[in-house]
Formats: C-alpha cells, sequence, structure tokens
C-alpha cells in the first residue's frame, strides 16, 4: 500500500488542519454515492479513510512513522506481527463516522444495529532478551463466549420489542432537536425474549477460559499494544466479537539500559589492565561474550560504541549500537606490601621495569 502521506497528498510535516483539509478534498471527489460501481474509486475512498484515520490521531501517527504500515496489519492469516492472530492496534471508526465528523453526515436509521462485542486488555510483561530475539507467548484470558446452550439467540420466544418497534433505537426530542439513543429494553437487537436461556439469562454468552498464543515481534517496546482480532467478548445476543488487545511492558534489565534500538552498559576494568592494557569481556544481549582490547592508560568513564550490537529495529530488522562506558576499578584491601609496591609504582622506587613485574603478579595478572 503506498504511504499514507502520499495517499492524502501532504508532507510529513504537515499540520493536522491541513491533513483534515487534504482529506476533504479528495474524499469528496472519490466518494462511492458520486462514482456508483466504480470499484477503482470505492478503494481510492477507503485508502483515504485509512490513511486519514491514522494521521489525525497523533499517537497512531508517531507509531505510523516509527514504524509504518506494519503497525496496523491485522485480521487472520500469517501476514502481521501478530502471528494468527493480527498486528498492533489499528481499531479506526468506519468510513461514515470519518465523514460525520468532517462533513456532518449522519448515518442513515437503518433499523437494529449489529452489535459488537465489548474489546478486552491483557498486560503482557517480557524480558529484554525476549524482546530482542522475539517470542511466542500462551496467555490465558477470560472472555464472554457465545452460549452454547442457547446458541447464543438467549432463550426462546423471540419476539419485536415493543418499545422501539424492533428499531433498536428510541427517539426523545429536547427542545427543537429529536435524539436517537438505543433502546433501553432491547439494547438495540430489536428484540425481546420471552423465555430467557436459564444459563445465560437471555444475553445469549457466558465466562468462557481460553489460551491464545501472541506472537511477539523481535524489538518491540513498553508501551506497544497489539490487537488479536476477534478474540474478546462476544456480543449480546449475536454479533460480531470484540477484540483482545494486548499492552506489553518490557521489564528493564541488570546489565542493560535500553534508549530506542540502543543498548548501554557500564564495564568494570582492574586497574592494571587499565594501566598496562589488556582483552577484557563485554556481556551482549544475545548471550554472547565480546572480547575487547584496550590501550594502556584508560580513563574511567571512557565510552565506545559498538555498531550493530543494540536491539533490533521493529520496522527493519537493522540493529542498534551497544554503547559501552568503562569504570576503572580501584583496589580495596590491599595488603601492606601491596600498598608499598603501590607508593614505589608511583615513582618513589628507581628499579621501575620489575616494580611493574611484582605489581602484575600481587594483583593477579
Amino acid at each position: 500500500m503506498a504511504d499514507y502521506y502520499d495517499i492524502l497528498g501532504v508532507d510529513r510535516s504537515a499540520s493536522f488542519d491541513q491533513i483534515k483539509r487534504a482529506f476533504r478534498t479528495k474524499a469528496m471527489a472519490c466518494h462511492p454515492d458520486h462514482h456508483p460501481g466504480d470499484k477503482e474509486a470505492e478503494k481510492r475512498f477507503k485508502e483515504l479513510g485509512e490513511a486519514y484515520e491514522v494521521l489525525k490521531d497523533s499517537e497512531k501517527r508517531a507509531t505510523y512513522d516509527r514504524i509504518g504500515h506494519e503497525a496496523f496489519k491485522s485480521g487472520m492469516g500469517s501476514g502481521g506481527f501478530g502471528g494468527g492472530f493480527g498486528g498492533f492496534d489499528f481499531s479506526g471508526t468506519g468510513f461514515e463516522d470519518i465523514f460525520s465528523e468532517m462533513f456532518g453526515m449522519g448515518a442513515r436509521s437503518r433499523g437494529p444495529q449489529r452489535r459488537q462485542g465489548e474489546d478486552l486488555r491483557y498486560d503482557l510483561t517480557i524480558t529484554l532478551q525476549e524482546a530482542f530475539s522475539g517470542i511466542k507467548k500462551d496467555i490465558e484470558v477470560e472472555t464472554l463466549d457465545t452460549c452454547d446452550e442457547c446458541d447464543g439467540q438467549g432463550g426462546k420466544g423471540v419476539q419485536t420489542c415493543p418499545t422501539c418497534q424492533g428499531r433498536g433505537q428510541i427517539r426523545q426530542r429536547q427542545g427543537f432537536f429529536i435524539m436517537e439513543t438505543t433502546c433501553p429494553t432491547c439494547q438495540g437487537s430489536g428484540q425481546t425474549i420471552q423465555k430467557p436461556c436459564d444459563k445465560c439469562r437471555g444475553t445469549g454468552r457466558h465466562k468462557h477460559k481460553k489460551t491464545l498464543q501472541v506472537n511477539i515481534p523481535a524489538g518491540v517496546d513498553t508501551g506497544i499494544r497489539m490487537r488479536l482480532s476477534g478474540e474478546g467478548n462476544a456480543a449480546v445476543r449475536g454479533g460480531d466479537k470484540g477484540d483482545l488487545y494486548v499492552f506489553l511492558t518490557v521489564a528493564e534489565h541488570p546489565l542493560f539500559k535500553r534508549r530506542g534500538d540502543d543498548l548501554f552498559i557500564k564495564v568494570p576494568v582492574p586497574m592494571v589492565t587499565a594501566i598496562f592494557g589488556g582483552e577484557i569481556d563485554i556481556p551482549t544481549i544475545d548471550g554472547k561474550i565480546q572480547k575487547y582490547t584496550v590501550k594502556a592508560g584508560l580513563q574511567s568513564g571512557t565510552e565506545k560504541e559498538l555498531a550493530h550490537m543494540g536491539m533490533p529495529s521493529v520496522r527493519n530488522k537493522v540493529r542498534g549500537s551497544l554503547y559501552v562506558t568503562f569504570q576503572v576499578e580501584t583496589p580495596t584491601n590491599l595488603s601492606k606490601e601491596q600498598k608499598d609496591l603501590w607508593r614505589q609504582f608511583c615513582g618513589l622506587a628507581p628499579d621501575k621495569d620489575s616494580l611493574c613485574e611484582k605489581f602484575k603478579k600481587l594483583i593477579g595478572k
């Protein structure tokens, strides 16, 4: 799919007003009502609606700028980050809602509306290593599923709701205005039940625990949410199921600090190694040990960038950097002989070469 900014014909730095005006102009030009039977016009209209729904929302726009279309893939199948359940959150409103917002065009009343089950939230914490490599996690959730006793119908003796006459909505006059609200008797279904189901008490659904597998891609960070399409609550007496949103938290690591795709670590260096130079071990997030040779005279606080040894990017899998800060360790609990050697090492002894060798031996090098 084309870039959302290109679809609307605006720059990536465009303001909300510019995005809104661009959508208004292009959407009116290709609205399906003006092009009946034109599949291309319908396709362009849907693309405009999707682009506007993302770019008008500052949070979604920031996610899109960082990750791209991958952030909003959803649905069943192998595509997207969510494995079989879809990808990151893209729960936009319908195109009629967008047009109502833009042009004040309210949707025509069509009688009883097909109900939608509630969306659910699940908070999932993973380790930094799991975020680095990506992982499949099994989670257990409790949802309201379709009642198997009444097959979701809520009972027997279905009849037209006497309050709304089957419309699912009732009209109320408030001054000069007439407001339509969901019927309180049938909850918008347009029907009532004479003999409710004993198991679900007429709702058509009951509590159910299930295990789902979430496919978490490499490089995710705290704050990202994933949508498992159709894994929320079932609707009351029929309708579409809601979605399940998995909110990710990446736990802090005892060694590594994270900033975007970059990692930071403080590595201790023995003083003798800092003075004479030598090889030290640097742990990495992938579990390997990186050998690194420091030069003689290393100062505490010196920083070194190790490129492509940080976290992978969710968008393109390119790894960030690992920034290493060297901290020279000052020896403690020295014996009298060691202290004497330190004093001699500082310039009080004539035979410096032999002192260096003694110093190395005592320190353990």
